[in-house]
């Protein structure tokens, strides 16, 4: 199969690879850009494991081609830190208990942080939707609701696209 050149802003660094052609997102992120954040989950789209943001939506990266992505950006677990802080999702999971196994983690982290960029105070219906593509067999969703609630609480209106009130 002919590889495919596809350059795309990966967590805020320009990445430049050449891919398989109809090779999946999932794929080149986990073995060619070397971002294992992503989970391989069910390889169909799911269970939402692989969630990825491009350009602002929540995306299945198991379903998504590499070869989409050309000139997009995407989010990943592997870039919501800033530095040693982090992300306030990821605080808030942690104080929830909202990570149990953590294989659906990575996958909600995205699926949530996509919905508080667009809507910084969701309603706990507005969160049970944005999560509904993500399969969890671990925390019966409650703690995993609490805390996005929570994470949107304590960042409100200062959330912003980046997801610190700042840019990066």
């Amino acid at each position: 199969m002919a590889k495919v050149p596809v350059r795309f802003t990966l967590n805020g660094r320009e990445t430049a690879l050449f891919v398989d052609g109809g090779a999946n997102l999932l794929e080149v992120l986990r073995r060619g850009a070397g971002d294992l954040s992503p989970k391989y989950g069910c390889g169909q789209g799911g269970c939402g494991a692989c969630t990825v943001i491009i350009d602002g939506k929540s995306q299945l990266s198991c379903l998504t081609l590499a070869e989409s992505v050309e000139g997009k950006s995407i989010s990943t677990t592997g870039g919501l830190q800033n530095g040693p802080d982090l992300h306030p999702l990821q605080e808030a999971f942690m104080e929830h208990f909202a990570a149990q196994c953590g294989y659906c983690t990575s996958g909600m982290l995205m699926a949530a942080k996509a919905l508080l960029d667009t809507n910084p105070n969701p309603s706990r219906g507005e969160v049970i939707e944005a999560l509904g593509g993500n399969l969890c067999r671990c925390t019966g969703y409650e703690p995993i609701i609490d805390a996005v609630l929570t994470a949107a609480q304590r960042t409100g209106r200062s959330y912003g696209a980046t997801g610190f009130g700042g840019t990066r």
